[in-house]
């Protein structure tokens, strides 16, 4: 199947298994995008730091020097393309619901057509979301703003295909992702998120920026519960 897509030999493409050769570049770029995976994961040795870190430096499509400066049509834009994930990773991210009463509705759409939908907020019960409030000077309001935005996303926990899960990480960056591109919302220590940087990646075959923050979404999503509090839902 392999050998016949790309147009190879199938003793050539057994070749690259048993003996553990590199294919030449258009190669391993055409069966990383059949698989939907870095050419640096599948062939580690195929691309040096060197060039991973210029791949890298290309993925980042924009930066903005702060969230509120983004223009709606953007996040309007990674919604409605999205055709295999929505990931929201936040303590609170309230504005998203704020500026789009729609939001939940289009989400809903979206995982009946297929989408899988992972929202991560922050557990309002957690010491973690209080320290965050009081480094921005506002004790409480974070817990409070999660509580606002739980009324949202409750409307969605029978929705199939989405998951809203509670975390107490750390957050040094909020991600939002959507299929191969992503908005990553950095904190900076005393500055609510609305005026932090942002950076609009756009994952690309042998770089690894994008893959950084994909890898650290999904460790949240593993160290996350279905209820605050760590409470299973009955």
């Amino acid at each position: 199947m392999v050998a016949d897509k790309i147009g190879v030999d199938p003793k050539t493409v057994e070749r690259w298994i048993t003996q553990d050769r590199t294919p030449y570049p258009r190669y391993r770029h055409a069966i990383a995008a059949m698989v939907r995976e870095d050419v640096s994961y599948l062939w580690p040795k195929a691309v040096t730091p060197e060039k991973a870190s210029r791949i890298g430096q290309s993925e980042m499509v924009q930066l903005y020097s702060r969230r509120s400066s983004l223009p709606y049509e953007l996040w309007h834009r990674l919604i409605e393309r999205a055709e295999e994930q929505i990931g929201i990773l936040a303590y609170a991210g309230l504005f998203l619901v704020e500026q789009d009463r729609k939001l939940v509705d289009v989400l809903r759409q979206k995982a009946v057509d297929g989408v899988d939908v992972k929202i991560l907020l922050g557990d309002p019960t957690s010491p973690t979301i209080e320290r965050k409030s009081v480094e921005e000077g506002a004790p409480g309001v974070m817990a409070a703003k999660i509580r606002q935005v739980q009324q949202y996303y409750r409307q969605l926990e029978e929705a199939p295909g989405v998951t809203v899960l509670y975390h107490d990480t750390t957050l040094y960056n909020s991600i939002y992702r959507f299929d191969d591109e992503m908005l990553v919302n950095m904190h900076v220590y005393g500055f609510p998120a609305p005026h932090a940087p942002v950076m609009n990646l756009r994952r690309l075959n042998g770089g690894d920026l994008f893959g950084t923050y994909a890898d650290s979404f999904d460790r949240v999503v593993s160290a996350s519960k279905p209820q605050p509090g760590g409470e299973v839902a009955a």
